[in-house]
């Protein structure tokens, strides 16, 4: 298989399949490599897929995408072992066309996009492993694959391989692995009729629905999910990988805990265990991104830390599928020194720069810990009618509550702060 192109693009998921697709489009010769039988058979992820990235790439995408649901419901929860506090939205306008999120199955969703890159020129080659990255003078110029005679050599390679990338460390632009940046996501999806899908989580049509938990996993900073798929439910648990080692659980048990909860096992009952799936997910956000680039090499999507975990947005498909496309939009114009500068100009670094605070906000001890308590017992006083006498204050109240979680209102003043500044 030894071959000379213009590109190769290594891994086809959202951020490979982008590249190539835009390299293809741009007349250029691009080979995508994929280490799966077919593209999205090894990738996991959370939950929804926000398609607004695409419109300019594939108009009227939405047309043809092998959609499951569309998202209309949207819930925040906070949960601690008995009690829910839940923030419901809804909106009529998300269930129709341009559409805000999806859910789709990863296999699915993978192999359409890389599909439109094969349709544009990009040459697709499954089952294939690239080992090592090989190199001229300092510069990279193409990689070695697990295949006889498998060298392909590219003015340009673009390493979309997932976390812990092997290429962007091989190459130097990975620093060692901090596991202090990085969650275990782990999840089930789990078979219901559709009808009863629907029935329970208040659906209709195509319509669907996304939960994101907090509170749900204990002494392990993280957090959980719940979608609809069209006749499946996915749930899942995200967990800090120093803090499930330094628990001694294992991250089925908690996962396991949170599909007993009151507030959810009534969403899940009867349903039947169709898979199981682990990925580790690079949370450490725009200060613990590599750098995105050597000479001759490019690397995007969650290889270079893209995924966006702020706490209100939990986005990591149309981060990548972002960033493959300025990949191949910086070297289809010769310009793959400029790859930064559109990431700069564009939405991914521009809300990971912004957004670089929430990380650390969102998975310390108060909003993991005490926050969901301290607002599931305040409206559980709110809403608790006792003895025929005046209601407290509500000032009162949650002053008396947040005492007796052991948060000083500085403290919370102090988040509040932060708050402000890392959304505002």
């Amino acid at each position: 298989m030894a071959e000379r192109t213009d590109a190769v693009v290594v891994g086809a998921g959202p951020a490979g399949s982008a590249a190539a697709l835009e390299l293809a489009r741009a007349g250029r010769e691009v080979i995508l490599l994929e280490r799966g039988p077919f593209p999205g058979s090894k990738n996991v992820y959370g939950g929804v897929v926000y398609g607004r990235v695409l419109d300019d790439v594939l108009p009227e995408w939405w047309r043809e995408v092998p959609v499951q649901r569309w998202v209309t419901r949207r819930s925040t929860m906070m949960l601690t072992d008995k009690q829910a506090l839940t923030v419901d939205f809804r909106t009529e306008d998300w269930g129709s066309a341009p559409y805000n999120g999806m859910t789709t199955y990863r296999a699915e969703f993978d192999s359409w996009l890389a599909g439109k890159a094969v349709q544009a020129g990009a040459k697709l080659v499954t089952s294939t492993v690239a080992t090592e990255l090989i190199r001229e003078s300092g510069r990279v110029v193409g990689v070695r694959t697990d295949r006889p005679d498998g060298d392909i050599r590219a003015d340009v390679v673009i390493a979309c391989d997932g976390v812990n990338s092997f290429l962007a460390k091989q190459a130097g632009l990975l620093p060692e692995t901090d596991p202090g940046n990085q969650t275990l996501g782990v999840k089930e999806t789990l078979a219901l009729p559709r009808t009863t899908i629907e029935e329970r989580f208040g659906l209709t049509g195509a319509h669907g629905a996304d939960f994101e938990i907090l509170g749900c996993t204990g002494d392990i900073p993280g957090g959980g999910f719940l979608y609809t798929n069209r006749e499946t439910i996915s749930v899942g648990v995200v967990l800090s990988l120093t803090g499930l080692t330094e628990s001694g659980r294992r991250p089925e048990e908690v996962l396991a805990g949170l599909k007993e909860h009151p507030a959810i096992a009534p969403y899940l009952r009867g349903a039947e265990l169709k898979e199981y799936s682990a990925h580790l997910i690079p949370e450490g956000g725009y200060r613990s991104m590599p750098k995105l680039s050597a000479p001759g090499l490019l690397i995007a999507g969650d290889a270079a830390s893209m995924c966006l975990a702020a706490g209100i947005w939990l986005e990591g498909v149309n981060f990548a599928i972002g960033s493959g496309l300025a990949a191949g939009r910086a070297v289809a114009e010769g310009r793959p020194d400029g790859y930064r500068e559109r990431l700069e100009n564009d939405f991914v670094l521009i809300d990971h720069k912004n957004l670089q605070r929430a990380p650390h906000l969102v998975l310390s001890d108060r909003v993991q810990q005490q926050y969901p308590k301290l607002l599931c017992d305040f409206a559980q006083g709110v809403f608790t009618v006792g003895n025929p006498k005046p209601k407290p204050g509500m000032r009162k109240l949650f002053r008396d509550t947040a005492a007796r979680h052991g948060v000083k209102l500085r403290q919370l003043a102090a988040d509040a702060w932060a708050g402000l500044r890392t959304f505002g």
